[in-house]
């Protein structure tokens, strides 16, 4: 599958760049989706890195977050109705499918608790990125998609 060999080269770079010399060694795809990417200490330094990449705007943003979990959830609903309507026409689906229709009352959940709890305005208390993507990310996202 395209996407997995995606993700496990892009989980293979970033292993590489750890400080951690015994990481660096080769690792079957099966053990390095089952490795500890990061230690808690690694984490933290990673999240200090990505968040000093990102420069922040002056302004706010428009209130978009609950837009978006509504053009979300249209999605998971339709993808949902896909995978059950291909069950009732005896077609078979993956174990990942399975698990999705098998917890879609969990994403239901989430859903109905995020409209509950966050206020219409949230979203402009949040700030702005001035850079929207980092490089890596970027880089990831345009190698998976050709």
């Amino acid at each position: 599958m395209e996407a997995s060999r995606v993700i496990l080269n892009y989980l293979s770079r970033l292993k590489t760049q750890l400080p951690d010399v015994n990481l660096r060694k080769k690792l079957t795809a099966d053990k390095l989706l089952r490795s500890e990417l990061f230690s808690s200490k690694q984490m933290r330094q990673h999240g200090k890195t990505i968040a000093g990449a990102h420069k922040l705007s002056a302004g706010r943003t428009s209130s978009q977050l609950l837009k978006r979990l509504t053009d979300n959830e249209d999605v998971l609903f339709h993808v949902r109705n896909i995978l059950t309507n291909a069950i009732k026409d005896n077609l078979s689906i993956t174990s990942a499918e399975e698990w999705f229709l098998d917890n879609f009352y969990l994403i239901e959940e989430q859903i109905r608790i995020a409209r509950e709890h966050l206020p219409k305005v949230y979203s402009r208390e949040l700030p702005t990125w001035l850079t929207a993507h980092l490089p890596i990310f970027r880089g990831y996202m345009t190698s998976h998609w050709k």
